[in-house]
């Protein structure tokens, strides 16, 4: 199984940005998506999750009105569609997967995605 990022670059603060994860290998629709992102420095931090069916969502804090997690099954793809973004955004964001839930600790992901640069400009 595998998951593969993509759609991070360099953005202008205010800007929007939507990052896709491709799972392939096996089908993820029994499994929670998650995003989490690690800035320089930092530990790697939850952003947004989705659970495997019915469309529950989680977002942290600092992102919630700004970013959406979505899912499309028949792609087997999970998006993060990013507005308003801020330079605090800057890190490098990794699609994630575990069975059926959300949770918001990395730990208890499965599956991990190589990770996308996204670095917006102040």
């Amino acid at each position: 199984a595998q998951l593969v990022e993509s759609g991070g670059r360099l953005v202008q603060a205010g800007g929007s940005l939507r990052l896709s994860c491709a799972a392939s290998g096996r089908t993820f629709s029994n499994y929670a998506m998650g995003w989490f992102r690690q800035a320089p420095g930092k530990e790697r931090e939850f952003v947004a999750a989705i659970k495997y069916i019915g469309g529950t969502t989680a977002y942290t804090d600092s992102v919630k009105g700004r970013f959406t997690i979505s899912r499309d099954y028949a792609k087997n793809t999970v998006y993060l569609q990013m507005n308003s973004l801020e330079a605090e955004d800057t890190a490098v964001y990794y699609c994630a997967a575990r069975v059926w839930y959300i949770a918001q600790n990395h730990a208890a992901y499965d599956y991990w995605g190589q990770g996308t640069q996204v670095t917006v400009s102040s």
